[in-house]
């Protein structure tokens, strides 16, 4: 009798997106830059983004958008992995409160550090973990509030990132499922880490008192020199994984590339050979929100009803690190919920647990 291991599928979908909109022009006039809104539109494709609230933090993004993907799939999480490149602290990680915070218990829980290509790293360890039996359903977050790390005085940042959170619930099924993982890629290159990053604060330039320069202490990185590797990097994971499936480019029919800006998404998109129509995001409504790009595309696109489940999917991103991976995948037939950022309590008690019949549909959409 052959045994046939089984693949992670997307059972559950959820979204949270902070409530204030900052326009172009918001952030044109907050730090008093040498721009447009219709420059940034023409360059970046961005219209507008979310920023968190200075009580809010990436931690209560997650714990929504995780209650929200655990909604969608009337299900409970068995490990929870909080991609971002924001974590509340330094120390500890970030996801074991989230987990906490989300009444699950003692579940294993950690953080995933590989900036925008945190999601698609995280749901490919995900996908391995259930694959190999160690767990049943994981809990891949992406959440970022780079509001926080982001000098609005930098013309070539401050224009582009947003912050929010998304989150997929994933559990253990057959390849032949709406939402099933189908392949994956991922790789780095360490050669090119000074394009983009945080220079201080860390243990190669700790600067407690923030003596160094102001800049150092902020989110950087090398436009020009990213936008070729970005391209190029997404491309090549974007083949890779393709050829691993067997897929054509023909065959696809969602595309959801990591929402750095317009540019880079139609490049890389024209490059592995996916038609405009076939092509789906929000990047025009909330920007670049890194580790959290990804499942925010995936969770609006799937809210309006665009792809019909069981379509080929294919999922690329690039980040920091420098860091990218692709993922192919058939598209879910989960509804996604959303909800609003979960201020965090003093003693951060958890909301109670509530048993699967209990569970309630939402019928908002982020």
């Amino acid at each position: 009798m052959t045994t046939v291991s089984p693949t992670a599928v997307i059972d559950g979908i959820g979204s949270c997106l902070p409530p204030r909109v900052l326009t172009n022009e918001d952030v044109r006039r907050r730090g008093v830059l040498d721009t447009s809104d219709e420059w940034i539109r023409t360059r970046t494709g961005i219209a507008r983004r979310r920023a968190a609230e200075d009580d809010t933090s990436t931690g209560d993004l997650a714990v929504a958008a995780g209650r929200a993907a655990q909604e969608s799939a009337r299900a409970r999480a068995d490990l929870v992995l909080v991609a971002t490149t924001t974590p509340d602290r330094r120390c500890p990680a970030t996801a074991p409160e989230v987990a906490h915070r989300l009444g699950l218990g003692t579940v294993p829980a950690f953080d995933l550090a590989a900036v925008c290509s945190g999601f698609l790293y995280g749901l490919t360890v995900a996908t391995a973990l259930i694959r190999t039996g160690v767990c049943t359903r994981p809990l891949v977050i992406g959440a970022e509030t780079y509001s926080r790390i982001i000098d609005p005085l930098d013309r070539d940042t401050a224009v582009i990132f947003g912050d929010g959170a998304g989150a997929v619930l994933l559990r253990a099924g057959d390849r032949a499922e709406p939402g099933a993982v189908a392949a994956t890629d991922w790789g780095s290159d360490g050669t090119g880490s000074d394009l983009i990053a945080i220079a201080a604060g860390g243990a190669r330039q700790p600067d407690p008192a923030r003596r160094r320069c102001r800049d150092d202490h902020y989110f950087r990185m090398r436009g020009r020199e990213v936008y070729g590797q970005a391209v190029r990097r997404m491309t090549e994971s974007s083949r890779a994984v393709l050829e691993k499936t067997g897929w054509s480019p023909t065959v696809v029919g969602a595309f959801i590339g990591h929402q750095a800006n317009q540019r880079i998404l139609d490049s890389v998109a024209e490059r592995v050979g996916i038609p405009p129509g076939h092509r789906y995001g929000n990047l025009r409504d909330v920007g670049n929100t890194a580790a959290a790009s990804i499942p925010l595309a995936l969770a609006d696109t799937a809210a309006h009803r665009r792809v019909s489940p069981g379509t080929p999917t294919l999922l690329t991103a690039f980040g920091g690190g420098l860091t990218w991976a692709s993922t192919a995948l058939t598209w879910p037939a989960a509804r996604p919920h959303d909800h609003a950022p979960e201020p965090r309590t003093t003693d951060a008690t958890p909301r109670p647990t509530h048993r699967r019949k209990t569970w309630t549909l939402s019928t908002t959409t982020s």
